[in-house]
């Protein structure tokens, strides 16, 4: 068996930078945006350990600078997904068989590559490419994805080291294998997390699968360098495939295809099920040699409630953090909150003042905490959510709400009061720095603990802001099913890999908790073999003897 354990300690998590002013790193991060952003990279497909170029060319903007234009990337198409397909053929075997100390040694250094020398590269380019700023892209691109390769095969060697209970018998011996998928696993990455970019295709390969990555067209500056640095940290060839493109090209011929075995994703929910049931459709015509996996993590509209002894300030930080880092394009972002009255009237001009002191602008400044939304089609979803809500007589905005598009696409952190929890604003999914706020009568708080459960189809994350334990433990209880991811006087973002798995469930995915071993299992084929060591003579058994 090629996965046999191997002595790993627990690791610890990445130390985050603080990158203050004075500090080696904030100099060295600084050099490498100018550097970057002097450039234009040219950005082929990686397939068979091999540079493709097609010739059909995406641009890759900063979208907080239409004019900064930081590289050009090719873009798959059938062709390249057969080539990428005979890739992992090739490659399946000899991964396969390679013994678990040699891949996860692979992990191991470019774990040791992200912490050391590649930081900063993948740092820039997430800052540039993707509009996060200065933290935001050293807790993603830098910490979570280094915890992401140090935990993951720290979780492998721990499933590999479960055998049956009874392992030996006096004349037998019970052992499992726990064998890579058959086929390819199809990883699916988004733009919002470098780190899930690497996660997504990382996972599954430490077990033995072959994979191809499809990153998402706005990551594919991070995405890049993070496929530049496995190569370098020895991944041999054909093991992952980077298969930038359309998904409505490429998606379609490769989960048609037999030997796919897995779908790792993250993206938005109606992407997923459209995946799903094309997969579906094709299972049912037997066009299958196994079951896929089917792994995804989706959509939110997570929520924030605060009980009538809630502490005003900390509850207004978790709403300006949870809401608007990022701007709010963090499938846990805080979206829609519920206030007591008896709160309002501290924590209304709290927030407001909070928000309206918010720097927006270009991530290169590190003052700026929020960047852009990723792009037009962003941009346009949001405003038109905006303009709604500044044309009904039912919400008010508070703060924000007028994007500009001149410079970068810039949406401002947003906060809408409505009167109705089950406005609009308050179920569906905006993927920006908006907030929506009902607020209701201090003795109404278990009709709110039920008009969370049933106000939309998501169920990932979660916080409440309270002080009473009882009442805390009681709304837990009530929102169990409402949250992969509750948070007690905390907002609800910034899971860390090792502390808390993430992942929802209901419209929010299938909540295999990226993060943990519970998300490994999926990527593995268990095999029970048996040996006897003294095999017997007769069929009959002994009392059948004598009559």
């Amino acid at each position: 068996m090629s996965n046999v354990p191997i002595q790993i300690d627990l690791p610890v998590n990445e130390p985050v930078l603080s990158y203050a002013p004075g500090t080696e790193p904030r100099k060295l991060l600084k050099e490498e945006l100018c550097r970057q952003s002097s450039q234009i990279v040219e950005i082929p497909l990686i397939i068979g350990g091999k540079e493709v170029r097609t010739d059909n060319l995406g641009e890759i903007r900063a979208p907080h600078n239409h004019q900064l234009k930081l590289g050009i990337y090719h873009q798959a198409g059938p062709d390249q997904v057969k080539q990428a397909i005979s890739a992992c053929r090739e490659a399946a075997e000899s991964w396969a068989c390679l013994s678990w100390a040699s891949r996860a040694a692979v992990f191991q250094r470019a774990a040791e590559l992200l912490a050391g020398p590649y930081r900063m590269k993948l740092n820039a380019a997430t800052m540039l490419g993707q509009s996060k700023t200065v933290h935001q892209a050293e807790i993603d691109s830098g910490c979570e994805m280094v915890d992401f390769l140090r935990f993951n095969t720290y979780f492998w060697n721990q499933l590999f080291s479960q055998q049956p209970v009874v392992s030996k018998t006096p004349d037998a011996a019970n052992s499992i294998e726990y064998r890579p998928l058959e086929g390819f696993v199809f990883a699916v990455s988004p733009f919002n997390f470098t780190a899930i970019g690497g996660n997504l295709p990382t996972a599954p390969a430490m077990a033995g699968n072959v994979v191809i990555w499809k990153p998402a067209s706005t990551a594919v500056l991070s995405n890049y360098y993070l496929m530049k640095l496995l190569m370098e940290a020895g991944l041999p060839a054909g093991v992952v495939n980077f298969l930038p493109g359309k998904g409505s090209v490429i998606g379609s011929p490769i989960l048609d295809h037999s030997s796919l075995a897995g779908l790792h994703f993250t993206g938005s929910t109606g992407t997923f099920n459209g995946m799903w049931q094309r997969i579906g459709n094709r299972l049912a015509e037997g066009g299958y040699r196994n079951y896929p996996r089917l792994v995804g993590e989706t959509g939110g509209k997570n929520f924030v409630l605060a009980c009538p002894d809630a502490d005003v300030e900390a509850l207004c930080v978790g709403l300006i953090r949870g809401a608007f880092e990022y701007q709010g394009q963090k499938c846990s972002a805080a979206s829609r909150a519920y206030i007591p009255a008896s709160l309002w009237k501290k924590l209304k001009p709290m927030l407001v003042d909070g928000t309206r002191a918010i720097k927006l602008g270009d991530v290169c400044d590190f003052r700026t905490f929020m960047g852009a939304v990723i792009d037009e089609a962003s941009f346009r979803n949001i405003s038109s959510y905006l303009k709604e809500a500044f044309a009904s007589t039912k919400v008010q905005v508070l703060s924000g709400g007028k994007g500009d598009s001149k410079t970068g696409w810039m949406i401002p952190p947003t906060i809408i009061e409505v009167t109705d929890p089950y406005d609009r604003l308050m179920k569906e999914e905006l993927f920006g720095p908006v907030l929506s706020v009902f607020v209701y009568p201090d003795q109404n708080l278990d009709e709110m603990i039920r008009t969370i459960d049933q106000t939309c189809p998501y169920a990932l994350t979660g916080a409440v802001f309270g002080s009473d334990r009882t009442l805390i433990d009681r709304i837990s209880g009530k929102l169990r099913n409402v949250a992969g991811n509750f948070y007690i006087n905390d907002k609800p973002t910034g899971a860390v890999v090792g502390q808390q798995p993430f992942g929802g469930g209901r419209a929010s995915g299938t909540n295999d908790k990226a993060g943990s071993i519970l998300n490994l299992v999926r990527w593995v084929s268990p095999r029970t073999i048996k040996e006897t060591f003294l095999s017997p003579r007769t069929f009959e058994y002994s009392f059948m003897a004598e009559p």
